[in-house]
């Protein structure tokens, strides 16, 4: 016989517990004994006014990012509605059942501002780097580079030929990030040939069709990995062009050098150099050696 649902009167009074609702083998779980923010409002201190309305909480914004990296949502607006529905997405970010998560423009607004002026995130990204080799997981031996294309949020349809350059009356955040790098060597200086097509939206963005498929707008993000456990020890974007890729691999190396002289007691990476010869026939990727 097929049962019916029962319905009852609403309870006046509810117990609910996040804490125990959580799985103990979710993958939030076994990051969080390791998120450790207790810096993130030193480094931030001086980038925050003495008088006015509390703003959202550093802590909770660098969290829901941590949410967003781990489980592939890169949308931000979309972000913000997961956190809102996702039970073990609020336990993480200790917004508890009725926290209220904040929109999504404060993700950009503090990215283009306090967070990029303070170097938060690079700060970050080696606070974890260092406890990883505290922890025995980079080897300091083996590394490879490696270059991923972003695609850029720019409209392919909306490009002018790289020949007629860029109108007069083009303004706005992008066109003064894109002349500040012209002279850089990863990006306006890497190669003196025109790009085909330029974004007004996007300038600093590269015209590739380095997929195969129909060209795009794109940045090249570039990573040095020791490969031992496949941890990424060092990050830079660029252009996507070869040479700017070539250029990004090596400035890695130089850091890593770099802070292996100045950390000798505490940093275990070996010194590298970087051959540019080929690994095989028809790779161009540059090769790592010890």
């Amino acid at each position: 016989m097929m049962g019916h649902q029962q319905v009852e009167q609403a309870a006046l009074f509810y117990e609910f517990s996040l804490e125990r609702h959580i799985p103990t083998n979710h993958l939030l779980r076994s990051i969080d004994r390791f998120v450790e923010l207790g810096e993130l409002r030193r480094e931030l201190s001086a980038f925050y006014s003495t008088i006015g309305r509390p703003s959202i909480a550093p802590e909770l914004m660098i969290r829901m990012l941590l949410v967003g990296y781990c489980f592939g949502i890169r949308s931000e607006r979309r972000l913000c509605e997961e956190v809102h529905l996702n039970l073990a997405y609020r336990w993480f970010c200790r917004l508890g059942l009725d926290g209220d998560v904040p929109d999504h423009s404060t993700f950009s607004k503090n990215r283009h501002g306090r967070f990029r002026e303070s170097n938060l995130l690079r700060r970050l990204f080696e606070t974890i780097l260092r406890r990883c080799i505290d922890q025995g997981l980079v080897g300091g031996e083996s590394f490879a580079v490696d270059a991923s294309l972003i695609k850029a949020d720019a409209n392919r349809q909306n490009g002018i030929e790289g020949e007629k350059g860029l109108p007069p009356q083009a303004a706005g955040r992008a066109i003064d990030e894109y002349l500040a790098v012209l002279d850089d060597a990863a990006f306006g200086a890497a190669t003196e040939t025109v790009p085909k097509f330029v974004s007004p939206a996007d300038p600093a963005a590269r015209w590739t069709g380095a997929h195969g498929g129909q060209a795009f707008f794109a940045y090249s993000t570039n990573y040095l990995i020791d490969v031992e456990n496949a941890i990424i020890v060092d990050v830079e974007p660029t252009a996507a062009i070869r040479q700017a890729e070539v250029l990004a691999a090596r400035r890695m190396i130089d850091n890593k050098n770099a802070a292996t002289l100045r950390n000798r007691d505490r940093c275990h990476l070996c010194q590298v150099k970087i051959s540019l010869k080929p690994r095989k026939e028809g790779d161009h990727e540059p090769a790592l050696s010890p």
